[in-house]
């Protein structure tokens, strides 16, 4: 598992109630990363992308954007212990 990356990130602005995280499960599984995606009750949406590192960077890029009804304003990035191969799930909110 060479050039594996994981990292947490906390998305911030309108993104509950816009699909991002469905959004967030099919690009995350398009690209073949490991980890989560939840809604937070302070209305951010928390993740933990795990997989090559130009497929999480790629990603990344991707939250700044998300779904079309989504306003980002910020995506917090930390660098975390790689879950290992689980797949992308949605899970619910925390």
């Amino acid at each position: 598992m060479e050039d594996r990356r994981a990292v947490s990130v906390i998305v911030t602005g309108r993104v509950q109630g816009v699909w991002y995280r469905g959004w967030t499960v099919e690009q995350a599984r398009a690209r073949q990363l490991d980890g989560w995606v939840r809604n937070r009750a302070d209305g951010s949406v928390e993740a933990l992308f795990a997989g090559q590192s130009t497929d999480v960077d790629a990603m990344l890029d991707a939250c700044w954007k998300g779904p079309p009804n989504a306003i980002v304003i910020n995506v917090k990035v930390a660098e975390s212990a790689d879950p290992g191969l689980t797949g992308f799930d949605q899970r619910p909110t925390e």
